[in-house]
């Protein structure tokens, strides 16, 4: 999965990924992740989100070889 720093207009609040913080869109941390945009408020939340993704990945990857 490639992950590309997307800027976004600044005017405009979004919602934390992990902690539904409220911030402005010109100091958020975006990710495209497929078809669409993660906001995160600071590294500390997407890394975290990024750790729950890869267990996630993982754990499927187990049921698929059961």
């Amino acid at each position: 999965m490639t992950t590309h720093p997307r800027s976004l207009p600044e005017s405009e609040q979004v919602s934390c990924k992990v902690c539904l913080k409220e911030v402005p869109q010109s100091s958020a941390v975006d990710f495209e992740v497929g078809d669409y945009v993660a906001h995160f408020c600071g590294l500390e939340c997407y890394a975290q989100w990024k750790g729950n993704r890869a267990t996630e990945d993982s754990s499927q990857d187990e049921d698929k070889q059961s």
